[in-house]
């Protein structure tokens, strides 16, 4: 499913997301989702959240 999507994320979701530091290489963290940071509905880089172990990236694929 796509990451650009605000409605497609929910709290508790697996995902995969790219790291401010890793953005350059595009490695991927994967991780639950706990927290939505972008308010707009899409959002063309990929929404940013953090996840539980309180990574903040963009998300790039949703897994679950």
């Amino acid at each position: 499913m796509d990451g650009k999507i605000r409605a497609n994320i929910k709290p508790g979701q697996k995902v995969s997301i790219v790291l401010k530091k890793d953005q350059k290489t595009g490695k991927r963290t994967e991780g639950i989702v706990k927290d939505l940071l972008t308010s707009v509905p899409k959002h063309h880089r990929g929404i940013k959240v953090r996840l539980e172990s309180g990574e903040i990236g963009r998300v790039q694929e949703i897994l679950e």
